[in-house]
């Protein structure tokens, strides 16, 4: 069996706000921390059949980045319920709405 290490590091200022997010694993080609802008954790909790989330993001991240990551992190959910569940349809719906978004929040697809 096969164990693989995922570590976040986030150096945080006086307030507990972010000044930079490093993540690195012990799967990945580069075996040196990466700095990231934003992050978003979820975890199920089957006891309590709830979510269990982290969501950062450093001072650094501007506002245009994040309408993008939100909208790629829909698009990729997507990709997951489907690999998941095989719900051809409703993920269709998504992909409609994943449009709109860009569409509302001025993303070039």
């Amino acid at each position: 069996m096969k164990t693989a290490e995922i570590k976040l590091t986030i150096q945080l200022d006086d307030n507990n706000v972010p000044e930079t997010i490093m993540w690195e694993s012990t799967d990945s080609a580069n075996k040196e921390a990466l700095p990231v802008k934003a992050m978003m954790l979820s975890l199920w909790d089957q006891s309590y059949k709830n979510t269990l989330k982290i969501d950062l993001w450093t001072k650094e991240m501007p506002v245009d980045e994040m309408k993008r990551f939100f909208y790629e992190t829909l698009q990729t959910m997507g990709d997951t319920f489907l690999r998941a569940t095989g719900e051809k349809n409703i993920v269709e719906d998504l992909r409609d709405y994943c449009a709109h978004f860009a569409d509302k929040m001025e993303i070039k697809q």
